[in-house]
């Protein structure tokens, strides 16, 4: 690892500050989820049907596993600077693009490029790998996670309001001005972290084996898709489940969805606190314990009938409590297994997870009717917290043996 200067804020010769990162960490999610109260105006206004405009959420998140993939070894290539002030550029006009979409493709169209957000994370946390040791990684990604968990507990919020006074574009007119506002301070306040390279752009994809045929690499990466596919699945049904099943209004809707970004808010500050002081592996585990527990209640509770739709937050709160001490643990570890590849392994593993939670999102959206229940769709998230306890297990079984414990 390299030395860097010390943060000086809106100083381009030195290392971004914590709220830049954090920015970067948010915008993302608030272009992802802020317009889902406003989904039914939407449908009305293209002349589709809600569940038709719901896929523009796996698409954005299947466009931004396409945008990760190559955004991180490029950043290793360039630098992380100028890929990230491209990338915001693209987002802020695909942005403006939307609002004027004369029709369902074209907006579609236009979701795909605004995904070009999601670079923002992936380089953010190599930024933290370039400039901070493996032991405080974790914490320091725990930390500008915070804009990940602040964005989907506001922006459903104060989407849901500005959809309902002064229509749909509203939102994006938001999101245009926060992704200016973005651009500007990473112009002024990014000083480049990247390590020097004498690679081309094309060699660089020639390191993914190295990353491949990393057994620690795959647990973490894998452990974290599944945990994050149940927040996408979550993403994906839960308008469904608000809106049809509990009758909820958009302003309801937008509380619906901030209240498990509060509890995720609440995991990534436990864990920017104690990842250092009990280790990586641990702090995923309890995570993913957190997660189990949450949602076997959750789907005992449907199951007898117990179900509302304050029950129904209450748990998700849960599970976003243990993804927030999860996620950002199972980032550093992806990070610490290639730490001269950051970069390369931040977007090829966050690629993985987006890609995964695509598919899930859509899964979830399309397996739900107007006869279903919730039952459905918690199962899928109980069946993934399995999955992710289970892959977790083999990877501090095999850390123990070969002393890599993290």
């Amino acid at each position: 690892m390299e030395t860097h200067p010390s943060s000086r804020f809106l100083h381009r010769t030195t290392q971004p500050s914590m709220f830049t990162l954090m920015l970067l960490a948010s915008i993302s999610a608030l272009a992802m989820n802020s317009f889902l109260p406003s989904l039914e105006n939407m449908a009305q206004h293209f002349n589709t049907s809600s569940a038709i405009m719901g896929l523009s959420v796996g698409i954005y998140l299947g466009s931004s596993a396409i945008f990760q993939l190559f955004a991180g070894p490029l950043s290793d290539n360039i630098g992380r600077r100028p890929v990230l002030l491209w990338a915001l550029a693209i987002f802020v006009l695909s942005s403006i693009g939307i609002i004027y979409a004369p029709n369902t493709a074209t907006f579609m169209l236009l979701r795909a490029f605004q995904a070009s957000s999601a670079c923002a994370m992936v380089l953010a946390r190599a930024v933290v790998r370039d400039t901070t040791t493996t032991e405080k990684s974790s914490s320091k990604i725990a930390y500008i996670s915070l804009g990940m968990a602040v964005a989907p507990m506001l922006g459903p919020a104060v989407g849901g309001y500005l959809g309902g006074h002064f229509g749909w574009e509203a939102n994006f007119w938001m999101i245009v001005f926060l992704g200016l506002v973005t651009w500007f301070i990473i112009y002024f306040d990014h000083g480049e972290t990247s390590p020097k390279h004498d690679k081309g752009f094309l060699q660089q994809f020639k390191v993914y084996p190295e990353i491949l045929t990393s057994w620690r690499f795959w647990g973490y990466c894998l452990a974290s898709a599944f945990a994050a596919g149940i927040f996408f699945a979550f993403l994906g049904g839960g308008t469904f489940v608000g809106s049809v099943i509990y009758n909820l209004n958009p302003q309801q809707l937008g509380i619906f969805f901030a209240l498990p970004a509060f509890g995720f808010l609440i995991g990534t500050l436990f864990a920017g606190k104690y990842s250092t002081k009990f280790g990586i592996d641990s702090m995923i585990s309890l995570g993913l314990l957190i997660l189990f527990f949450a949602l076997t209640a959750s789907l005992v509770c449907s199951y007898f009938n117990y179900d509302s739709a304050v029950t129904f937050v209450a748990f998700m709160s849960l599970v976003g409590l243990g993804n927030g001490i999860c996620m950002p643990n199972a980032s550093a570890g992806m990070l610490a297994v290639r730490p001269h590849l950051a970069g390369t392994a931040s977007g090829l593993g966050s690629s993985m997870m987006i890609a995964f939670g695509a598919l899930l999102s859509t899964f979830a959206g399309a397996i739900l009717s107007s006869e279903s229940t919730e039952m459905p769709l918690l199962f899928i998230m109980w069946f993934l917290s399995i999955c992710a306890l289970c892959i977790m297990l083999s990877v501090r079984k095999r850390n123990s043996l070969f002393g890599t414990n993290l």
